[in-house]
């Protein structure tokens, strides 16, 4: 390992050793190799970039999706003492003559810029007159065709290697399942060679998935446990995003939305309030989150199913990237199966991508429905594995089975005898002999299904109906109003009847009272350090309003965790604490050691 890294990154960052891989793949780019690097969110990987960007000669070309992502993590870098830039569209033209007096006379360190910049007239061919120390490609997989955030304008990063054949080329993710990685080494031209793949695990996060039944109900009980705590609330739609923002800020929380139907200064406006807060909800649609690099979202809540394991794994993925504990709750129904389902069918799409994005469907609905690890089924999507973890809704009360196969056939055969017409209440119903007029009406009374299974409620077949509809025995036609039909696989299960376990719905809990306000986050800070943890919070919020930035920039939550366990007396004790870099050291240190003193006075 060069000398220098592990001093930039003690210097720079804080931190006495490299976590994971970052050693390896840190030294195989200052020696000037190529790099694809494959690591779950918090996994540290822009360090990766930067610290070989900083020991190189020459500056560091990163490019990024997003100018949100850009401004931040150039506010982070200055703060730690890092000549950072960002070159974008929106830059006024002084402040753009004066970055490329910088960037010609190499008084950077790291330039940031979107793909769409980086190949607009001139740009590439001005940059090629700079030193280059390494090129990083961060999102590299939205240059995948098949992925779910596919960017025509990185397809053309090709063109990088061509230009610049003595700068190092590095390619970085989070989010890549098997195809998708090989895309990008080829397209690239990545040695495979040259690969570090990581793993996705992400062991803070905890998994739950339930059934909608109370969707407000249900979030809300969900919210308790995180008074005080900023996270996500992702929803379908841009009308239930308004509507579930609005209803949210009437039970007292801060709630903004975000979608794209919104001009974009009120985006702009909500994202940085999100940026900037502790204790802010983010209602979205997907439009919201690529990048986010907000390292305290305690939560992440989906209100309607996402669209594949790659988004809900991106989505879920926002929370808890400083390492802290963090929750994720998705809530789905029938409805939603056959929404995305229709989704698929009526695009434009070719038969080829339609049939990857019915498998990807599948994938998320075995997520959904399996009755083991929810972690296990996550990994190996992405072909990585784990025992099963403990932190996840099924480890922590493994769902009781039954042998579902007659409840199957009863189901089947309702559907079958009513018409392949009716919608999932209407089955249920003759399933249950209810007598009501509609009922009568179309003689649904007297046919071989009407009342055949009072063995389970409501509640219970509503859930075999949704498993069903998961399994693809049975489809749902939205176009005419959610009717239910028999699916080919359910032909084939109605003649070969073979053995089906369904999982039983969890009952019903009674809602928990008022939460303890701290929720996961006070649970990472023992009891004794909670009072001195708060006012290091409070130094960090005051300093970060006088300088405009979000609160993290400054000190991430783990650093002040780490501050209030140590609670150090002099400036060398306080270098010894991880997070805090020699910049952060001079400019905050007496600050915050004050902080600590006045408390332990």
């Amino acid at each position: 390992m060069p000398a220098n890294a592990l001093e930039i990154l003690k210097t720079v960052y804080g931190y006495d050793a490299f976590r994971g891989p970052q050693a390896r793949i840190v030294e195989h780019v200052i020696a000037g190799n190529d790099a694809f690097v494959l690591m779950p969110t918090g996994g540290g990987k822009s360090l990766c970039y930067q610290i070989p960007a900083i020991a190189r000669p020459g500056m560091g070309l990163i490019v990024s999706p997003l100018l949100a992502l850009m401004a931040d993590q150039v506010a982070a870098l200055r703060q730690a003492g890092v000549r950072a830039a960002a070159l974008n569209s929106d830059l006024p033209p002084e402040e753009r003559r004066a970055l490329w007096e910088a960037i010609d006379t190499g008084a950077l360190d790291l330039l940031y810029v979107a793909p769409e910049t980086l190949l607009r007239g001139g740009v590439l061919e001005r940059l090629g007159r700079a030193q280059l120390s390494v090129i990083a490609i961060d999102e590299a997989h939205c240059l995948s065709q098949w992925g779910h955030d596919f960017r025509p304008s990185y397809r053309q990063l090709d063109i990088l290697a061509r230009q610049f054949p003595q700068t190092p080329r590095m390619a970085l993710t989070a989010t890549a399942d098997e195809p998708t990685r090989a895309e990008i080494l080829a397209h690239l031209g990545i040695a495979e060679t040259d690969a570090f793949i990581a793993g996705f695990d992400r062991p803070n996060i905890r998994y739950a998935i339930a059934e909608k039944d109370n969707p407000r109900a249900q979030l809300k009980d969900f919210l308790k446990r995180h008074e005080g705590e900023s996270g996500i609330v992702y929803c379908l739609s841009k009308k239930k995003t308004d509507e579930t923002a609005a209803w949210l800020r009437t039970e007292g929380y801060d709630a903004l939305a975000y979608h794209a139907g919104m001009d974009k200064a009120e985006k702009e406006a909500n994202q940085q309030r999100f940026q900037h807060g502790e204790a802010v909800i983010m209602v979205a649609t997907i439009a919201f989150g690529m990048g986010i690099d907000k390292p305290d979202v305690r939560f992440v809540a989906h209100l309607d199913l996402p669209g594949s394991l790659e988004a809900y794994y991106q989505e879920t993925g926002r929370a808890g990237r400083d390492g802290l504990p963090s929750d994720t709750l998705m809530l789905y129904g029938a409805e939603d199966v056959a929404l995305r389902s229709r989704f698929i069918e009526e695009s434009d799409a070719p038969v080829e991508r339609k049939r990857t994005e019915r498998a990807k469907l599948d994938a998320l609905l075995g997520l959904a429905e399996t009755a083991g690890c929810r972690r296990q089924v996550l990994l190996a999507y992405f072909g990585d594995r784990c025992e099963p973890c403990g932190n996840c809704d099924t480890c922590a009360e493994p769902p009781k089975l039954f042998d579902g196969t007659i409840s199957a056939l009863k189901a089947l055969s309702c559907i079958y005898r009513t018409g392949e017409r009716f919608g999932q209440a209407y089955i249920v119903d003759v399933l249950l002999g209810a007598t009501n007029e509609r009922i009568a009406q179309f003689g649904h009374d007297q046919i071989s299904t009407f009342g055949i299974g009072t063995e389970h409620d409501n509640r219970m077949w509503r859930a075999i109906l949704r498993q069903l509809i998961a399994l693809r025995l049975v489809d749902v036609d939205l176009a005419g109003h959610g009717g239910l039909s028999i699916a080919p696989a359910g032909r084939d299960f109605l003649r070969d009847k073979p053995a089906l376990m369904l999982r039983v719905p969890p009952p019903r809990k009674a809602r928990r009272g008022k939460a303890a306000a701290g929720g996961t986050q006070q649970s990472a800070v023992p009891e004794a350090d909670r009072e001195l943890f708060q006012l290091l919070r409070q130094k960090r919020t005051e300093i970060a309003r006088l300088q405009n930035v979000p609160p993290y920039v400054i000190f991430h939550d783990k650093t002040l965790i780490e501050l209030a366990a140590a609670r150090p007396g002099s400036r060398s004790e306080m270098a010894d604490v991880p997070g805090v870099g020699e910049a952060k050291l001079d400019r905050y240190g007496p600050a915050f050691l004050l902080v600590i003193a006045e408390h332990a006075g």
